[in-house]
C-alpha cells in the first residue's frame, strides 16, 4: 500500500482530518511519517489501527477503554482475560444506560399525560416543568473506567 495522506486517510476511513489528528494527540495512533514536504503520511498500519479505534467508538467506547484495548493489541502472547475484562465492563455500562433510558421514559410518559388542554396556558406539561420539583429528573452519567470526556472522538 502506498503512504497515504491524511485527506486521502480521512476519506478512505470516511472521517474527519481533525480526527485522525486528535488521535494522534491523544497517543492512539502513532506519528506518521513525513514527506519532503513535512505531509503526513500514513500507511498500512495507520489503517489498520484506525479502523480498529473506530470500530471501538462505534460501540460507544471511551479513550481509556480503547486505549487499553489497543496496549493489549500490541500485546499478541499475553492472555486476553482484561480485553474480557474491559468488554464485561462496557457491556454492564451499556446495560445500566439502558436501565437509566428505560427510567427516562416512564418520566416522559408521565409527564406527558399531564397535558389535555388546548392551549399552552392550561399546559400541565409546562406547569410541572415550570415547578421545578424532582418528578422529572435526567439519569446520572455513568461510565467504566470514568465518563465519556468531552474530548471524545
Amino acid at each position: 500500500m502506498t503512504d497515504l495522506t491524511i485527506g486521502a486517510l480521512a476519506r478512505r476511513m470516511q472521517c474527519q482530518a481533525e480526527t485522525i489528528r486528535f488521535y494522534e494527540r491523544e497517543g492512539l495512533l502513532p506519528p506518521p511519517a513525513r514527506s519532503g514536504g513535512n505531509y503526513r503520511l500514513y500507511g498500512k498500519p495507520h489503517l489498520e489501527r484506525l479502523a480498529f479505534i473506530r470500530r471501538c467508538r462505534s460501540l460507544d467506547m471511551t479513550l481509556d477503554e480503547i486505549r487499553v484495548l489497543l496496549q493489549l493489541r500490541d500485546k499478541p502472547a499475553d492472555n486476553c482475560a482484561e480485553v474480557n475484562s474491559v468488554l464485561d465492563e462496557h457491556i454492564q455500562h451499556v446495560a445500566d444506560r439502558v436501565a437509566d433510558l428505560r427510567t427516562l421514559q416512564t418520566q416522559l410518559r408521565d409527564l406527558r399525560q399531564l397535558c389535555a388542554s388546548a392551549d399552552t396556558e392550561g399546559c400541565g406539561i409546562l406547569k410541572e416543568l415550570a415547578r421545578g420539583t424532582e418528578a422529572v429528573r435526567a439519569p446520572a452519567a455513568r461510565h467504566v473506567r470514568g465518563s465519556h470526556s468531552h474530548r471524545s472522538r
